[in-house]
């Protein structure tokens, strides 16, 4: 790597310079916030129109030097390629037919994942446990289903608005599911026409809230400390690795002080002979 890579490598590797660029996204954040409300952008839109820009040709500024640093291992890494798209939306023109190009500028918050470190560890869990979770979400979808045909069974005739039809019964089931307003929204009125029915909405809670939700849940736990488990035990090897280039270090140093202590004794007895 020559000289000037290094020099700017050192310079965007270092601590204050990510502690700058996380101001920024975060200070890029507030005016994005800003810019929604229209009594702010008539007083000072061109101030928040100018700062957007600049912050803009800052990101891309940082984009390029990693690039220049990197080079095609920065199009390898997932986090890199990020925020390369991330930063490229907010570089493409907003006509009238790429407007919505102009909403996705707030997806540059999500820099935030990629910046600090707890955050991409969160995502690298959720990211591991896709093939689990979409395991569970496939159980999760087959309770709901059954649970809404039975509900639509049981409830259409006299709760049209909520078990009317099939469609009707998962958007409500799913509504108990989180737990808003169960209970005196939806599972007293029913109680009142149909007594037994707290049967019906005690077995549906106990199995889809109490037990699958809290399946995804413990899927991300588990994810989050399999990947510190995994990020502790590379620091140890790193460590052993270290300490193994220094004892190999050390070692040499000695073959080579009993190489030349043998020919400076080797001297010493021809000059004797």
């Amino acid at each position: 790597m020559s000289r000037m890579r290094e020099t700017v490598k050192t310079f965007i590797e270092a601590r204050y310079f990510q502690h700058f660029i996380t101001f920024l996204i975060i200070f890029n954040g507030i005016t994005l916030g800003m810019a929604t409300s229209g009594e702010i952008m008539a007083d000072y839109g061109q101030l928040i129109d100018g700062l957007d820009k600049g912050i803009v040709a800052l990101f891309t500024i940082e984009i390029l030097m990693r690039i220049y640093v990197h080079r095609r291992q920065f199009f390898k890494d997932p986090w890199s390629l990020f925020d390369f798209f991330v930063v490229s939306i907010s570089l493409v023109p907003t006509s009238d037919g790429l407007s919505i190009l102009r909403v996705l500028r707030v997806l540059r918050l999500f820099r935030l994942l990629t910046i600090v470190p707890q955050m991409r560890l969160i995502i690298s869990a959720i990211l591991s446990v896709i093939p689990g979770m979409a395991s569970v979400s496939l159980v999760l979808l087959l309770f709901f289903y059954v649970f809404a045909i039975i509900s639509t069974n049981l409830f259409s005739a006299t709760f049209p608005q909520w078990f009317g039809t099939l469609g009707e019964s998962m958007y409500t089931l799913f509504q108990i599911m989180t737990l808003e307003s169960w209970s005196m929204g939806i599972a007293r009125p029913v109680l009142e026409v149909h007594p037994n029915a707290w049967i019906f909405f005690v077995i549906y809670i106990l199995i889809v809230t109490f037990i699958m939700v809290n399946l995804f849940i413990g899927l991300v736990v588990d994810a989050i400390f399999t990947i510190k488990d995994n990020d502790k035990k590379g620091g140890f090897d790193k460590v052993e690795t270290a300490r193994e280039l220094v004892y190999q270090h050390e070692i040499k140093v000695l073959n080579d002080e009993v190489k030349a202590l043998k020919a400076m004794l080797v001297k010493i007895d021809q000059k004797i002979s």
